[in-house]
């Protein structure tokens, strides 16, 4: 389950991402790779923790909970993500944790929290059904990331009966308006390379639907992979694998075929992980299961949700803001991964869940929790 903020109004300015990727390193520490290629952080000293006021902006940030609860995933002891910039992945220039390190040069969090996360690229969320503006605001960010020679990570979360109901529930009214609002999304994407989640939940999450519900979900699923693809060729959609603790791999599989995750046409892979918390090495496993038996052509992969995993899943199955957990390895469309596309931040680190603070709502002492 997804939870966003009550009222969600993505707007130019009040999303989830980030801009402006910095390639310099703040502050004293090395950064240093692992040993399959991904970059650690030589931890940083504690730092005092002081009761801040947060910020609260329409962020579009999302929260999953786990369908099951989550065993015990393996995690690399001590590791932290580097400070290194992407030198691929666009950041827009304007989200909650911005905003935050703005107003509060003086905390004693700030340097940590803006080093390791605010600098870091993350995926822009559009949660609001806007057919009207949703063109243009979706131009802004393709074309601010076009004019830095970068490429942005858009989420589409707009289907309808989306979660179920449950804390985010929202969404396009039905599947014609649905439909609407995606043709004018994908009117946005421009001519560039980007990545688009598309729907997270929206497979995974389908079994409180109605055989004919889930039929006509997956159909207007399939369309949507199909226009934005067209729309924009160099465009890499990616479809809702859930987690590695969700579905089997053969059954997701199964789900994601007749949502058009197979076709080249309309897909080209899955995604997993999106504001979970599974170890890297249980997702890459899990996402070749799936692709193998997805099937479909040889190019599809996987990018994997990796902003909140760096010591994996809690093992009481927790998923509301769990205490102990770290931001995982730094965003990138370069892992040294077999069928392995990117590891991506869907999910921005400190925006919480709704148990730390308002859910959707950037709250620094849980960014500060993560990060250090």
């Amino acid at each position: 389950m997804l939870v966003v903020a009550a009222s969600v109004v993505v707007a130019v300015g009040t999303v989830t991402g980030m801009i402006n990727a910095l390639d310099d390193e703040r502050g004293s520490n090395e950064a240093r790779p692992d040993g399959t290629g991904a970059t650690l952080l030589v931890p940083l000293p504690d730092v005092p923790s002081t009761p801040v006021s947060t910020k609260a902006s329409s962020s579009a940030s999302a929260s999953a909970k786990p369908k099951k609860a989550a065993s015990a995933s393996p995690a690399r002891t001590g590791a932290k993500q580097s400070a290194v910039v992407s030198p691929s992945l666009y950041r827009h220039p304007e989200s909650q944790v911005l905003d935050w390190v703005h107003d509060h040069p003086d905390d004693p969090r700030t340097e940590v929290i803006e080093s390791r996360i605010a600098d870091q690229p993350a995926a822009v969320w559009f949660a609001d059904f806007t057919p009207s503006t949703i063109t243009s605001r979706v131009r802004a960010v393709t074309s601010g990331a076009a004019a830095q020679g970068r490429v942005p990570v858009v989420v589409p979360y707009a289907i309808p009966d989306r979660d179920c109901g449950g804390a985010s529930e929202g969404g396009a009214s039905d599947f014609d308006a649905y439909d609407g609002w995606i043709d004018n999304f994908a009117a946005g994407l421009g001519s560039r390379e980007v990545v688009v989640i598309l729907e997270p939940d929206s497979i995974a999450q389908a079994d409180c639907l109605s055989d004919a519900q889930r039929a006509d979900r997956f159909e207007v699923l399939a369309r949507a992979g199909r226009v934005l693809k067209a729309a924009d060729p160099k465009a890499r959609v990616y479809y809702d694998a859930g987690h590695s603790d969700w579905n089997p791999a053969a059954q997701q599989a199964a789900l994601l075929k007749q949502a058009g995750a197979a076709s080249a046409a309309s897909s080209d892979g899955i995604f997993s992980n999106v504001s979970n918390f599974h170890a890297t090495s249980a997702e890459i496993a899990y996402d070749r299961q799936v692709l193998d038996a997805l099937g479909g052509p040889a190019g599809l992969g996987a990018v994997i949700d990796t902003s909140r995993n760096g010591n994996g899943a809690p093992a009481d199955g927790q998923w509301c803001d769990p205490a102990g957990r770290k931001i995982g390895r730094a965003p990138t469309l370069n892992t040294g991964e077999a069928r392995i596309d990117g590891y991506l931040w869907v999910k921005l680190p400190g925006e919480s869940d709704g148990c730390k603070g308002a859910a959707g709502t950037f709250t620094a002492s849980y960014a500060y929790d993560l990060a250090r």
